[in-house]
């Protein structure tokens, strides 16, 4: 989900944060989202992506925004970086929700 198969290594560090407005970024909670939403059966390729999100849940089981990305939106929907997000918590809660992870 985030690993060159050549290496193993990371590909990109902000693949680890989560971001919201995705816009045509990615990230493991899109990656994940994206196999959710298709119905996809989870083997052990996902796991370590799962245990990240999963490691990424803050303080009252919300996931933060930690990479904003730059562009227009017409209205706020969260606080800023490093605060709680709506949307990444429910996103975070369907996959690990679809997975029984949560």
């Amino acid at each position: 989900m985030f690993r060159r198969l050549s290496t193993g290594e990371v590909v990109d560090d902000a693949w680890t944060l989560l971001s919201f407005p995705a816009w045509y970024y990615y990230d493991v909670l899109r990656g994940l989202d994206h196999l959710r939403a298709a119905g996809v059966e989870p083997d052990e390729r996902v796991a370590e992506a799962l245990g990240l999100v999963e490691k990424r849940r803050g303080e009252h089981g919300r996931w933060p925004l930690q990479n904003p990305h730059p562009g227009q939106l017409h209205f706020a929907m969260d606080e800023g970086d490093a605060k709680p997000s709506r949307w990444n918590t429910l996103r975070a809660l369907r996959v690990l929700r679809r997975y029984e992870r949560a």
